[in-house]
């Protein structure tokens, strides 16, 4: 009996210094793989030259754009919001405009797909998606390199928007997407917060450096706890939540992710098959989306919905539903959605729907990498690496997939 006692502790010994165990943590994502990160990750550092051209052009983002920005912060607005409190966040509803045939304009009037110029005045909705973008593009150089700058950087973003206090934005969106004439805020607001997807998968990747403390983490999940209450309690997050189109697919994926980055698993687990149900009315016999085909920018519209439930199905796997092989009670599903957008994503057929707007095909290239991982899409990567032509080994999917 001793002997086997010995004989395990030895093995135990050497197990514990053997390099395996030494191999590079995953990173603690939550909408993007960390499976294919660390994998890539080992690719750059063995010099692969399929992921380096990628990882080169990631690194240069990184540095022209992201290291020079910001930081920025809801106090830049020259206007007040209704409140009176700059720290609040406000945006005008981008498809409004002033009614010709009224002498001050009010109340506004919509036109679908064009944007009034008059967005630009309140500059919290073109500063809060760049700052999301850049966290995100600093996290993953800081994770890919382990260059300090980009995690440094990120930091200071962050702190500047969410906690410090002289200039952070107020944990809610009661005046985004304002209609002049009509309304203060509404609900179909929180589609400018669908970034913060990005963002907090960016605060995942530096949340181990030196730069991120320990209070610092405590308190931006105090923030979007705080977040996330408004979102579920308030009439303008309800409403949101009531939303039949695209706006009610984002608004789960955005509180799944806050739900995941707060530890709340059990709403979590709620939202995913809230997401489910949305699926099954949302979509029609087809697979298309009616409330999409609708709009003047139809294909854009689909795509947007489409990515909201690929986002959602990526992080449904962190409380172990199987959302990518999903198949509702009226028989819909992500696959079929999927196969039926395809042939207009890959330039096999020409879009039917509206679409008064040229179609960027680059829309569609997250949606064919998750269907080559998740659907089994076989000539997915290779139709990415198609429309993309020379641009292709430099693209960040590269790095994600």
């Amino acid at each position: 009996m001793k002997k086997r006692v010995i004989i395990f502790l030895s093995i135990g010994l050497i197990c514990v210094n053997a390099p395996e165990v030494l191999a590079q943590k995953k990173p603690d994502v939550i909408a993007i793989s960390a499976t294919a990160l660390d994998r890539n990750k080992t690719r750059i550092n063995n010099k692969d030259p399929e992921v380096m051209n990628a990882y080169k052009q990631l690194i240069k983002d990184a540095d022209k754009k992201a290291l020079p920005f910001g930081p920025v912060s809801v106090m830049e607005k020259t206007g007040l919001p209704p409140s009176g409190d700059k720290h609040d966040y406000m945006s005008l509803a981008p498809y409004h405009w002033p009614d010709p045939s009224k002498p001050d304009g009010l109340p506004y009037i919509r036109k679908d797909g064009q944007t009034n110029p008059e967005v630009k005045e309140y500059p919290d909705k073109d500063n809060m998606p760049k700052l999301c973008e850049y966290v995100y593009m600093l996290g993953l150089a800081y994770y890919f390199s382990e260059e300090n700058q980009y995690a440094e950087h990120a930091a200071k973003l962050v702190r500047v928007w969410f906690l410090d206090t002289a200039t952070r934005m107020n944990p809610n969106l009661n005046f985004g997407q304002a209609i002049k004439g009509i309304n203060e805020g509404r609900g179909a607001g929180l589609i400018d917060t669908r970034h913060w997807v990005k963002l907090i998968d960016g605060i995942s990747l530096i949340k181990d450096s030196k730069y991120w403390k320990k209070e610092d983490q405590k308190g931006i999940k105090k923030w979007f706890a705080d977040f996330l209450h408004w979102m579920q309690t308030s009439k303008i997050g309800t409403d949101e939540l009531k939303a039949k189109n695209n706006h009610g697919a984002w608004y789960d994926a955005q509180r799944l992710s806050i739900a995941l980055f707060i530890d709340s698993t059990d709403l979590a687990k709620k939202i995913v098959l809230n997401a489910a149900n949305r699926l099954d009315y949302q979509v029609d016999e087809k697979g298309f989306f009616p409330a999409e085909m609708e709009r003047t920018i139809s294909l854009h519209y689909t795509c947007f919905v489409m990515d909201a439930f690929f986002l959602i199905s990526n992080m449904a796997e962190k409380v172990k539903v199987d959302f990518w092989n999903m198949t509702t009670p009226s028989g819909k599903s992500l696959k079929k959605c999927f196969e039926v957008l395809k042939p207009y994503l890959i330039k096999e057929k020409e879009w039917k729907g509206e679409q008064i707007k040229e179609f960027d095909f680059e829309e569609g290239y997250d949606i064919l990498m998750n269907a080559a991982n998740q659907l089994k899409c076989n000539n997915c990567i290779q139709a990415v690496k198609n429309l993309a032509d020379e641009k292709a080994p430099r693209l960040r999917v590269n790095l994600l997939y």
